[in-house]
């Protein structure tokens, strides 16, 4: 036994006729080897992809002590006298003041004013009263107060980004801050997929009988946009071997490749032995609902996700797995798992142990505490039920029937879907 068969056959509880999710899970990241081709890209373009470089600040942020507030810099130690103190000029945000502060002195500042030689406090204004150019302060201030240092956000020297994380707007601006133009990314995954099925009609064609449109590359296309990869449309494969081996070798040549249909229990023979012909893929059983077949392996260099035929099951099977593997592909080294929350059940919930279920669920508020209900049917062809979801109810493995009342875990959709 070599190659992915020998890796995942050594996992603890490893049955590839009744495989756990979360072993499921395990197996696919132990076969997997993160992309290590990198790009220079400009900062504005850096948005939603994967740094491949340490960011360490040539400058402090900021880069001198400034005024947090609009008000009066002032020295701590005249305000113990509370005398009235003289205003003798203004500091702006890029005009500093150009003299010193001497005893019983102030400046009025702006926000992001450097602060005047001699300052240490800043006083708001909104507390302060002016008589002509003499400012008098209430008691309660405190050395110190509404003045930011040079450096508090960011040190010269000291590592901030590492590589390996996601860039969202806050690391842009970040890495603005310390007037870098250009950052080296992580170059995007490259993901190929295609629908198998005889019965798949294209839309805008008219339905045949015994025909469907194919809703799955739909589907897939928006997941996919949603992880920020190159995306590659294969379209529709008939269930022919050689439609499909070509299908197969033109995917192969991208980094990951992901497939709906030909999973199942009777309808994957011959392409079990195409798999086999042209690479290494396990294809499991996986004790969850819905989605229970699905393969995984290696066609060349690229990685195969073969998922089941089910429009709900394709999207509950992305989520679970293949989600998971292509961030990690894509050389993220962030917490990116999806967060797992707890809900009243405002409803009873039927389950069977030995199985992970991903019923579809509405959260909402009630009564002061977060509730969740089912969408209704079920079934793995009701997209619909993913439609009208904004949750997954996720009921774990040794769960039985769940009463009103009890909590269960749930993921949220929101920036998900």
């Amino acid at each position: 036994m070599s190659g992915i068969a020998a890796i995942v056959s050594c996992l603890d509880g490893y049955d590839p006729d009744a495989l756990r999710v979360d072993t499921a899970r395990e197996a696919v990241r132990a076969c997997l080897s993160p992309l290590t081709d990198t790009e220079v890209v400009k900062v504005r373009d850096a948005l939603g992809r994967v740094l491949a470089q340490e960011i360490v600040p040539g400058i402090d942020v900021p880069s001198h002590d400034n005024s947090a507030m609009d008000g009066y810099a002032v020295r701590f130690s005249d305000l113990q006298e509370n005398h009235p103190l003289r205003e003798i000029g203004t500091a702006l945000a890029g005009k500093p003041f150009a003299g010193k502060l001497g005893a019983g002195e102030c400046v009025r500042v702006m926000t992001g004013a450097v602060m005047p030689a001699g300052a240490d406090t800043v006083v708001i204004q909104e507390v302060v009263k002016r008589t002509a150019d003499r400012i008098s302060v209430p008691p309660g201030q405190k050395k110190a107060q509404n003045v930011r240092y040079a450096g508090e956000d960011l040190k010269i020297g000291v590592p901030v980004l590492a590589p390996g994380k996601f860039l969202r707007p806050a690391e842009i601006g970040l890495i603005a801050s310390l007037g870098i133009g250009e950052v080296r990314v992580k170059r995007r995954l490259r993901v190929a997929f295609f629908s198998t099925g005889d019965e798949l009609a294209s839309i805008g064609s008219k339905l045949k009988e015994g025909e469907v449109y194919d809703s799955n590359r739909y589907t897939l296309h928006g997941m996919l946009a949603r992880l920020g990869v190159e995306i590659i449309d294969l379209g529709v494969v008939r269930d022919d071997p050689a439609a499909l081996e070509a299908a197969f070798r033109k995917a192969s040549q991208y980094d990951a490749v992901v497939t709906t249909g030909g999973v199942s229990v009777g309808e994957a023979d011959f392409v079990k032995q195409l798999m086999a012909k042209l690479g290494e893929v396990l294809f499991w059983k996986i004790a969850m609902r819905p989605g229970r077949p699905m393969a995984f392996g290696k066609i060349r260099n690229s990685y195969l996700f073969g998922l089941p035929g089910n429009p709900v099951a394709v999207m509950v099977t992305f989520y679970q797995f293949v989600r998971d593997a292509l961030l990690h592909l894509s050389g993220r080294t962030d917490d990116y798992a999806l967060p797992l929350l707890k809900a009243v059940s405002s409803e009873n919930l039927r389950k069977v142990p030995g199985r992970t279920e991903f019923q579809r669920g509405v959260l909402f508020h009630e009564g002061g505490e977060w509730k969740v209900r089912t969408t209704g049917q079920q079934g793995s062809g009701v997209l619909r039920s993913m439609s009208e979801a904004n949750c997954f109810i996720v009921l774990e493995h040794e769960r039985g029937k769940v009463e009103a009342g009890e909590l269960v875990p749930v993921q949220i959709f929101e920036s998900l879907v």
